[in-house]
């Protein structure tokens, strides 16, 4: 089992920055993916920024964020950080941690946090 909290959230103007970090219960080497979900009011969860383990991280960003968020994991520190540049109005959604996979599985277990809000406005 893992315990994902996430923290940062908050009200930020068009084109200010944020960062949002999830602090796992318990050691993160051995998960094999740990991203950022977020889901605006009437509409599906989406994937923001995603980024493997071990020495070949790969990342996977939605096209609407690229350029403009970094994803990074700290595996001593437990800790998987999304960087949000040049926010847009059209960022606003709570925004979700998620913890996916082992070192036997890409896919199982799955886990995630309780979502923090992200509003972006004038």
């Amino acid at each position: 089992q893992v315990q994902l909290v996430e923290s940062g959230g908050g009200l930020v103007q068009p084109g200010g920055s944020l960062t949002l970090s999830c602090k796992a219960s318990r050691n993160i080497e051995s998960i094999y993916s740990l991203g950022w979900y977020r889901q605006a009011p009437g509409k599906q969860r989406e994937l923001v920024a995603s980024i493997t383990s071990g020495s070949g991280q790969r990342t996977n960003y939605a096209d609407s964020v690229k350029g403009r968020f970094t994803v990074s994991r700290d595996n001593a520190g437990n800790t998987v950080t999304l960087r949000m540049n040049s926010l847009k109005l059209e960022d606003t959604a709570v925004y979700y941690c998620n913890a996916r996979g082992s070192y036997f599985s890409t896919s199982t277990p799955e886990y995630w946090g309780q979502g923090t809000q992200v509003t972006v406005s004038s």
